[in-house]
Order: C-alpha cells, then sequence, then structure tokens
C-alpha cells in the first residue's frame, strides 16, 4: 500500500521554493539554438510558454518547435502564449524551415508542438504532416514527437497526422476534469482522452502531459492517472504549474518533490509505461527518453 503525501506549500504568495529556481539561460550551445531559431524565423514553446527549462534544453542544442504561429485562437487561463486571430494563410514553407533548422542543430529526436487553429477546419494538421515529412527527408533515422492540438473532436482532421505518423503522438489534458472550466475553458476532458485512445489504437506510441498547484487534490491526480491507463496511455508527465503573468491562474499549492515522486510511484504502479513527474517537468522536458 503507497503511503499518503499531501506535502504542499498551500500560501501561493510565498517566494519560489528553492527546488524551482532555474539557471538564467546562457552559454555558448544557447547562443547558437537562439541563432538558428531566428535565422529560420520560427517559433519554440521555449520562449513562448516561458518554459523554465530553456537554458538547461537549449545549453544542450534541443528545442521545441512551435508550428502555425504564434498567436493561438483560445484563451487558456494557464499559457502564457497570445491569444487572438491568427492570420488565415497558413505558413507552407515552415516545414521546410524546420527541417534545415533540425538538421543544422544536429538533431537526431525533434520536438513539435503548435497552437489552436480553431479558425481551420482543418486544425492546421497538415503542417504537421509536412513537417513530419520534410525531417525524415533531410535527418535520416530521426525520431519525431508531436504534441498536437484536440483539433475540435475533428477525428479527420486528426487522421491527417496519423496517415504521416511521429515516433510518438502527445496531446495534453493539461488538469483534472473539475477544474477545465475555469483553466481549460475551450477544451473537453473528455474528447482530449479519446484523442489519446485513437493514437494508441493507430499503432503510435501515446503520451499526455498535467500540471498540479492549480487546486486539485490527489485523488483527483490518481483518478486522472487511472483514465489514461484505461485510454491506454503510454507515458504521462506531471509538472507544477507556474502563474506567467498576474493576469493568469494563480498559483495555488507548490508541490513538494516527495509529492511529485509519489505521483510517479503510483502512475507506474497503475500500468502507465513511463511517468515523468518533478517540479521542472514540461511535456517537452527529457523527451527522447520517451520514444
Amino acid at each position: 500500500m503507497i503511503k499518503e503525501l499531501q506535502v504542499v506549500e498551500k500560501n501561493s504568495k510565498q517566494r519560489r521554493p528553492e527546488w524551482l529556481r532555474v539557471k538564467l539561460p546562457s552559454g555558448e550551445k544557447f547562443k547558437e539554438v537562439l541563432d538558428t531559431i531566428n535565422e529560420h524565423k520560427l517559433n519554440t514553446v521555449c520562449s513562448e510558454a516561458r518554459c523554465p527549462n530553456m537554458g538547461e534544453c537549449w545549453g544542450a542544442g534541443t528545442a521545441t518547435f512551435m508550428l502555425l504561429g504564434d498567436v493561438c485562437t483560445r484563451s487558456c487561463a494557464f499559457c502564457a502564449v497570445k491569444t487572438g486571430r491568427p492570420p488565415a494563410d497558413l505558413d507552407w514553407d515552415e516545414p521546410v524551415r524546420v527541417a534545415d533548422a533540425a538538421r543544422k542543430m544536429n538533431l537526431k529526436h525533434v520536438v513539435l508542438t503548435s497552437i489552436n487553429r480553431d479558425d481551420r477546419k482543418d486544425g492546421g494538421a497538415p503542417i504537421f504532416a509536412a513537417t513530419h515529412t520534410e525531417l525524415r527527408k533531410v535527418i535520416p533515422g530521426v525520431t519525431i514527437e508531436s504534441l498536437i492540438p484536440d483539433f475540435r473532436g475533428d477525428w479527420d482532421t486528426l487522421q491527417i497526422v496519423l496517415d504521416t505518423p511521429p515516433d510518438v503522438l502527445s496531446h495534453n489534458l493539461e488538469t483534472v476534469p473539475n477544474k477545465y472550466r475555469r483553466v481549460r475553458p475551450q477544451a473537453k476532458y473528455e474528447r482530449s482522452l479519446e484523442l489519446l485512445l485513437r493514437t494508441k489504437q493507430a499503432g503510435i506510441k501515446s503520451k499526455t502531459g498535467i500540471m498540479v498547484g492549480l487546486g486539485e487534490t490527489r485523488e483527483e491526480v490518481i483518478e486522472l492517472m487511472q483514465d489514461c491507463v484505461d485510454h491506454q496511455v503510454d507515458v504521462l508527465t506531471i509538472g507544477q504549474y507556474m502563474q506567467p503573468t498576474k493576469m493568469h491562474h494563480p498559483v495555488l499549492d507548490w508541490v513538494h518533490p516527495d509529492q511529485f515522486a509519489e505521483y510517479k510511484e503510483i502512475g507506474e504502479k497503475l500500468g502507465i509505461g513511463h511517468v515523468e513527474s518533478g517540479p521542472l517537468v514540461r511535456s517537452s522536458y527529457h523527451a527522447e527518453r520517451h520514444v
């Protein structure tokens, strides 16, 4: 029997705990990645979403490419990416630029994500497919993880991505279901679970991620993990939510590293193949381990 832990700091107004402090990005490799991204006129979720691991990842020569621009059609309460109406046309040169940048960075594993394009019937899915194709054309043996939107439950659109499959297809649940109205109002928990199941049924490794510290309970996290097992999810990431601006949802709990360790133990005992759980874990953190 796994003992129950509830190790959290309830006062979110306190200073960020020691275990969440990271070094500022620096170093020659970081500059090389930054120059490559700028030269190819690309976006990364690392910078757009203010990821705390940007210094570590870019310093190691890797980054997560964000497709379809930098303006999202949704307004999630946790996300730092700009919201609004993006340009109607897709940038059909973007897949070529991403592949060339990945080649110049000597990447063997490439992580892709995107903003939501609810303004388009195809959700921007053809850009994912084209990027998969271009990457495999210029980098022999490359492995790919794509973190995709829910495409509003249009499974024909999902099929566009599945037809040129990445090695790992990821879609984040983000939080427990009773937080969706406040945190992720334009999404549906059951719809996201169905997308993950369809991914697995298509023979592709499935992955999802959540944030904790939004006021969820331990029991709710465990119930979510059981839902992941029931929907055949292969990989789950769990990380601490950090409020990007005063306009976003506040941090309600600073979750202690011991609690993250317990979540990993419980998730893997329930039957999830791999649980990456820690305060600084994000969906693309150590993604090369999840192939």
